[in-house]
């Protein structure tokens, strides 16, 4: 289940042209987009889901998501699909499962979307009440991309939820 290189192209377009549509308009091109894959596409699921959840109609983008992953979204699109879903789900309330389905993607997978994952599962822990486990994990990441000081913050950061810091 692939695209074309030009199918990509044109949804590329068609996504960084996002705030030249209104909402209603952007999802319906993004559907006729989508309409152009095979009936059961998980890409054509996840354009869709995303096409609704950047568009404020997260409730619809959800059960989109979850057909994309379940029809076998592969690659990046498959980690931004459970990163999307799981910030979509912690909005609508759901932060408990946003959480699992967040740190089971941060132990399975690791790539440039790696602080992504740890965003999203720190606000997801903070809506639960885990606010320094949350400002552990945060910090932690931000370490890595600091010209300076990356081994006190990482030490900060295990010290905020009662780890013993590297010597």
């Amino acid at each position: 289940m692939t695209t074309t290189p030009e199918w990509e192209q044109r949804s590329a377009d068609l996504w960084s042209a996002i705030g030249d549509y209104d909402a209603a308009d952007f999802r319906a091109k993004v559907g006729a987009l989508a309409d152009e894959l095979p009936e059961g596409h998980a890409v054509a699921y996840f354009e869709r889901a995303s096409a609704n959840d950047s568009t404020g109609e997260g409730e619809a983008a959800v059960p989109l998501y979850r057909k994309a992953l379940e029809a076998g979204l592969t690659g990046e699109r498959r980690r931004r699909a459970v990163i999307q879903m799981s910030s979509t789900l912690r909005a609508l309330g759901h932060a408990e499962t946003s959480v699992e389905l967040l740190t089971a993607e941060r132990n399975d997978a690791t790539d440039h979307l790696d602080d992504a994952v740890t965003a999203f599962l720190a606000l997801a822990l903070i809506d639960l009440g885990r606010e320094r486990e949350a400002a552990s994990m945060a910090l932690d990441a931000l370490s890595k991309h600091l010209p300076r000081y990356n081994r006190s913050l990482a030490n900060y950061a295990k010290i905020a939820i009662g780890e013993e810091p590297t010597a």
